[in-house]
């Protein structure tokens, strides 16, 4: 059983480059024994649903991720029906990995509006928080919740790039290499997934 664990959600469609180095960074700052990968059914505070699978954005983070044998994509929220909350994730994960420490981690755009996630108070008391910083947001936590949160944030190289701009990028029929894992980007080409 592992006794520290990090746990990365998003919708990952695609998984680029800063999800990586989030997991990476939160591996080795605060010596995880593994990293949850959990691809989002739905996503609540995201607007539409995912372009890609649910099976196309798990088979994508197993490529990106397959280099890093601590790193383990979990699909349970995908098998949900309905919004993907992460406080029911969170309760899950507390159950089968009772003695584990359970560090959430996010980009700081996600820190500045977890004040609006669902049962954020019981969230915070379920898992630690781990913030990538990121094109220069704050990685102060909303005042909210601040009293509340056991927050460290994350020394990691800048990876400017977001899967709103690669998928924006394929549609427009770029083949934009920086910032996706080249066997990401292989899956993309042969699905011929964002395209027009």
């Amino acid at each position: 059983m592992p006794s520290a664990i990090g746990i990365l959600g998003g919708t990952f469609d695609p998984p680029h480059a800063g999800h990586v180095a989030a997991a990476v960074a939160a591996h080795q700052q605060l010596g995880l024994d593994e990293v949850r990968v959990i691809p989002a059914g739905q996503a609540p505070l995201r607007s539409g649903a995912p372009l890609a699978s649910a099976a196309d954005r798990a088979t994508m983070c197993r490529l990106a991720f397959a280099e890093y044998p601590w790193a383990v994509v979990d699909e349970r929220e995908t098998r949900r029906d309905g919004t993907s909350w992460s406080i029911d994730t969170a309760r899950e994960l507390a159950v089968e990995f009772p003695d584990a420490l359970r560090v959430w981690i996010l980009g700081a755009d996600q820190l500045a509006r977890l004040d609006r996630w669902k049962g954020v108070a019981e969230l915070c008391s379920l898992v630690e928080f781990a913030v990538l910083s990121r094109d220069g947001i704050s990685t102060v936590p909303p005042p909210a919740i601040a009293p509340l949160i056991r927050l460290t944030v994350l020394k990691a190289p800048a990876v400017q790039v977001s899967s709103t701009a690669l998928r924006e990028a394929l549609r427009r029929g770029d083949s934009p290499r920086n910032g996706l894992p080249l066997a990401v980007a292989r899956h993309i080409d042969e699905r011929s997934l964002y395209q027009a």
